[in-house]
């Protein structure tokens, strides 16, 4: 990013103005609103707190499918309770 001759914001802009990539980024977020809510209540459910939850919604908001990878990654088993 920081030899890019284009702004985050900028780049941004340019997919939502055309209509093929806007449906794909609207996709995505879509998927990373519903992946955010599936790994809360995952963790509620281990017994966690919200604090194990925000690094990976960060991760998630941020690079949006790389979160829940990770989360799916490095999670404990559901025998290892």
């Amino acid at each position: 990013m920081s030899i890019a001759e284009q702004s985050l914001l900028s780049f941004g802009y340019q997919l939502i103005s055309s209509p093929d990539t806007a449906q794909v980024v609207i996709d995505l977020y879509i998927m990373a609103g519903l992946a955010l809510v599936w790994m809360y209540q995952d963790i509620k459910s281990r017994g966690k707190t919200i604090k194990h939850w925000l690094p990976y919604a960060a991760v998630t908001l941020v690079f949006v499918s790389m979160g829940p990878l990770l989360y799916l990654a490095l999670r404990p088993d559901s025998d290892n309770k």
